[in-house]
C-alpha cells in the first residue's frame, strides 16, 4: 500500500487542479531521444532523489506536489538536505521509494501502480536501464522515460536538463530565470580569466577522500575535472583517465606533485559509519571537517607534495558534482586557485543568494573548508 497524503494534502491537491490540462509534448532528452509526454506532468517518479535539487528551484512552494515516488538516495547521500526539506515538507516522508535502475532493484510493477506520467532518469543509468529491459517494460505500460544529467557531463548537459525539467512541469519561465542566474554567476569567473594572465596550478581532485581505505578516486576530463580546467587549473588526471570517473595510485599523484588538492566530502554515515570522509553539507561541523581533512594529508599519496607543504588542501561538498548548483563550486575553486584575481568574489554570498532567491529551504553554512582558512 502506498500512502502519499499528509496534513498538507489539500494544498497539494489544489496545486494539481490549478494546472492547465495536459497536452502531448515532444521533448528531446540529453541522450537525443525524442519522447512524447503529457505536459505539464502531474505525476512524476524521480529516478534519483537528488533531482529534487532542481525541482526545489522550479516549484519552490510545493516541490513534491508532482512527485509520486522517488529513489531513496537523498536520505543516504545527503541527509542534511533531506532533513531541511522534510522539516518544511513532511509529506516527502510518505512518498514511496524505489531501488535503482543501475543495481537492478527498480520495481516496475510498483511504478506502474503509481500511474506516473513520466519517469525522470539520470543519463548514467541509461545503459543499465536498457540492459535490464526496464525501458521496454515501461513502454509497454505507456510510461515514458526522460533522461537528464547533472553528473556525467554537467558542463554539456546541465542547462539542457534544466530546460527539460521546466518543460516537463510547465515551468519554462522559472527555468529560464534560473538559467540566467547560473550563466551570470559562471561569467563572474570565465570573464575574469579570459582577460587575465595567470599560471595554472597542478590540481588533484580527491573524489570522496577517506570514503574507503583505497586511494585515490578522482575525476578525469569531466565533472570536477572540468571545473578545475574552467577556473584556470590543470587536472593531473585528465591525461591519465579515459573516463569521467577513475582512480590514480599514490605514485602517480606524488609524481604529478599537485599544488592544490581538492577533497570532495559529504555526510556518509549511512554508507561508511565512522569513516575518514570529510563531513560537509548544510550545518556541518567545520572544526571536525577540518580535522578530518588534515588527517587525509598523512596518506602515502600526499607524501612530499607541494599542496600539503603550502596548506593548499581544501574540501568541498561532494554533491556539487551532481546538481544544478555547480557554479558555486566553480567560484570556490577559482578563489582557491587564483585569490588575487578573485579577491572580490564571494562564493558563500552566491550560495546564500541562491537559497534566498530560488530555494525553498534556508541557507546553512558548511559546504567547504580549507587547511589555509582562506
Amino acid at each position: 500500500m502506498f500512502t502519499r497524503f499528509s496534513a498538507s494534502a489539500a494544498v497539494l491537491a489544489a496545486a494539481y487542479f490549478s494546472q492547465a490540462l495536459a497536452d502531448p509534448v515532444t521533448i528531446t532528452d540529453v541522450t537525443g531521444r525524442e519522447v512524447t509526454v503529457e505536459a505539464p506532468a502531474k505525476r512524476i517518479i524521480l529516478g534519483e532523489g537528488r533531482q529534487i535539487y532542481l525541482l526545489g528551484v522550479l516549484e519552490r512552494e510545493a516541490p513534491f506536489s508532482r512527485v509520486v515516488g522517488w529513489r531513496e538516495d537523498l536520505l543516504q547521500a545527503d541527509p542534511d538536505t533531506y532533513a531541511l526539506y522534510a522539516g518544511k515538507f513532511p509529506e516527502l516522508k510518505d512518498l514511496p521509494t524505489f531501488g535503482g535502475f543501475k543495481d537492478g532493484t527498480f520495481d516496475v510493477e510498483q511504478a506502474a501502480a503509481l500511474d506516473p506520467d513520466v519517469v525522470l532518469m539520470n543519463f548514467e543509468a541509461k545503459q543499465a536501464t536498457e540492459d535490464a529491459g526496464y525501458d521496454d517494460k515501461l513502454a509497454e505500460l505507456g510510461i515514458p522515460i526522460v533522461y537528464v544529467d547533472f553528473r556525467e557531463d554537467p558542463m554539456a548537459h546541465s542547462i539542457q536538463s534544466m530546460r527539460i525539467m521546466g518543460q516537463l512541469i510547465g515551468q519554462e519561465e522559472k527555468a529560464e530565470e534560473y538559467i540566467g542566474f547560473v550563466e551570470q554567476q559562471m561569467a563572474r569567473v570565465t570573464d575574469v580569466l579570459a582577460d587575465a594572465e595567470f599560471e595554472r596550478p597542478r590540481v588533484f581532485v580527491d573524489r570522496a577522500g577517506g570514503y574507503s581505505d583505497d586511494c585515490c578516486m578522482t575525476f578525469g576530463a569531466g565533472n570536477f575535472g572540468d571545473y578545475v580546467e574552467i577556473v584556470g587549473g590543470t587536472n593531473i588526471a585528465s591525461d591519465i583517465l579515459p573516463t569521467t570517473f577513475g582512480t590514480l595510485n599514490p605514485e602517480q599523484i606524488i609524481a604529478a606533485n599537485p599544488q592544490q588538492v581538492i577533497v570532495t566530502g559529504g555526510q556518509w554515515e549511512a554508507y561508511v559509519p565512522g569513516g575518514a570522509w570529510v563531513g560537509l553539507g548544510p550545518g556541518s561541523d567545520m572544526a571536525e571537517a577540518r580535522s578530518k581533512l588534515e588527517a587525509l594529508t598523512h596518506r602515502t599519496a600526499m607524501t612530499g607534495i607541494d599542496a600539503v607543504k603550502t596548506g593548499e588542501v581544501h574540501a568541498i561538498w561532494h554533491q556539487f558534482y551532481d546538481n544544478p548548483y555547480y557554479f558555486v563550486a566553480v567560484q570556490r575553486l577559482a578563489k582557491w586557485f587564483h585569490p588575487e584575481l578573485f579577491a572580490e568574489l564571494d562564493p558563500e554570498a552566491t550560495l546564500q543568494e541562491l537559497h534566498e532567491r530560488f530555494l525553498p529551504v534556508p541557507y546553512k553554512p558548511g559546504y567547504w573548508v580549507s587547511l589555509n582558512e582562506q
